[in-house]
């Protein structure tokens, strides 16, 4: 028999997968437990549809994550901080400065956790970034940091 999953089960497979079970797995475990219904041909249509909206999602915000790598490729962000003798920093420069700082000074907001640091950052100088945005975008940009005046 031909049964949707409407969650995940264990051994069987994922939510909105088409399968092929024995009648009496179906009947007795998958129906009443609710985990999965028959696959008629309009529900079979109803999960084409689901499909194709994820899919259209899908496009749709990696196609703002690239837009928003186009903003931000090679842009350079200026962080000025309190340093001590020869250009060591007190602490170090963090993600959530360096969004701060990107936003205030070029308008784009990126969250904290997608800024990966190769390095901690604590000393003046220049040093090169990357902005994870989505599953295979990324953007690179640069952080200038510069003593307190």
């Amino acid at each position: 028999m031909k049964v949707i999953l409407l969650t995940d089960v264990k051994g069987s497979g994922k939510k909105d997968e088409i399968i092929n079970v024995s009648d009496g797995y179906a009947r007795n475990f998958l129906f009443p437990k609710k985990m999965a219904v028959e696959a008629t041909p309009g529900a079979m249509k109803e999960i084409e549809r689901k499909r194709a909206a994820e899919a259209a999602r899908e496009a749709e915000r990696r196609a703002q994550a690239e837009e928003k790598a186009r903003q931000l490729k090679d842009k350079t962000v200026t962080v000025q901080v309190k340093c001590g003798e020869k250009g060591r920093l007190y602490g170090s420069i963090t993600t959530a400065e360096i969004a701060q700082e990107l936003e205030k000074q070029h308008g784009v907001k990126v969250d904290k956790r997608k800024i990966e640091l190769e390095n901690p950052i604590r000393n003046i100088g220049t040093c090169t970034n990357t902005v994870g945005l989505y599953t295979g975008v990324s953007a690179k940009m640069l952080v200038n940091v510069e003593p307190l005046k």
